[in-house]
């Protein structure tokens, strides 16, 4: 059985026949070549070349030792060299010690001093949460009551953030009072609108409304939708549309968008403020995502876009 070439980066020697492009190692490989070693003189037709001494032998003799090489150890030697001059992979670059303190001034306000450093590494107070240098490390010495924390800053500014919230989702509770008391009106509820009247309405409505044609007849839901001025500025403020039973709020809510031209970008906020909702008048609150049109409305209802109210659950009290 054969054995494997050896790779010439690996060994001192290599066989001829793919050692060099020349004459010798294309004759070698056709007629054969003689080991060169003083006692060996054997012809071989698959000789081996020694990288150090640049001669020819035989199986036997192809190491240094096997032949006592008169130039031993120059490939060895060449290989060492060539790994030296072998650029390494982070040669040039500074590596980052990942526990290494951050650099940044004194927080006291005259004090120019920059901690994080070996000599200064910095000493945090835990009552106005800031850090210091060891001269303005005593509360005393840095006028601590005075400062305000800034966990206790965002903390307040959260809290003013929820009032703001607060006083819009009573802002919006008051006018969908106002809505639903509109509605019963235009839009009274089959207990208070005779029912022939409901279906000429819903008739009415079936033969303006406007949808995606590919949804069957039977599994349409036709809706008066409208965007809420103040926060869901539309360029067509309101509209009658059909969608599918089968649709969730969610699909529903991305199509009467871009048939009022809303803006909605839910799918890229996470905050409330930014968020479009759907407010159900007859029903008197807001629908959740999730939840399926053939299950929350019917034929003939209104919805309003709103904007920043929140996943509140009633927007109107009973």
């Amino acid at each position: 059985m054969a054995s494997p070439d050896p790779d010439p980066d690996q060994t001192s020697y290599i066989k001829m026949a793919t050692a060099a492009v020349d004459s010798r190692a294309t004759d070698a490989a056709l007629v054969g070549s003689n080991c060169q070693y003083a006692y060996c003189n054997q012809l071989d037709f698959l000789p081996f070349r020694c990288q150090s001494c640049n001669k020819t032998f035989c199986l036997d003799h192809r190491t240094e030792d096997g032949h006592a090489c008169a130039n031993p150890g120059a490939w060895a030697r060449r290989q060492r060299e060539a790994d030296l001059a072998r650029i390494s992979a982070g040669e040039g670059k500074r590596m980052r010690d990942p526990v290494a303190p951050q650099r940044k001034p004194c927080a006291d306000d005259a004090c120019k001093t920059v901690i994080g450093t070996v000599l200064q590494p910095g000493v945090h107070c835990g009552n106005c949460n800031r850090d210091y240098c060891l001269a303005h490390r005593l509360r005393e010495d840095h006028d601590c009551a005075r400062k305000a924390s800034p966990v206790s800053a965002s903390r307040a500014a959260a809290a003013v953030a929820a009032e703001g919230a607060k006083s819009a989702l009573e802002r919006f509770r008051l006018w969908g009072q106002a809505k639903k008391q509109q509605a019963k009106v235009s839009l009274a509820s089959p207990s208070q609108k005779p029912k022939v009247a409901q279906m000429l309405a819903v008739n009415s409505l079936k033969k303006t409304a406007k949808g995606d044609a590919k949804v069957a007849p039977d599994k349409r839901v036709y809706l008066f939708v409208e965007a809420e001025a103040a926060t869901a500025k539309a360029k067509i403020p309101k509209g009658e549309f059909f969608y599918s039973q089968d649709w969730v709020v969610g699909k529903m809510l991305d199509a009467a968008a871009r048939s009022l031209q809303v803006q909605n970008i839910n799918n890229q906020s996470n905050s409330e403020e930014h968020k479009l909702r759907v407010f159900h008048v007859e029903g008197g609150r807001l629908l959740e995502f999730n939840e399926k049109l053939g299950t929350a409305l019917q034929s003939g209802n209104t919805v309003v876009l709103l904007r920043g109210v929140g996943p509140a659950p009633d927007l109107i009290e009973a």
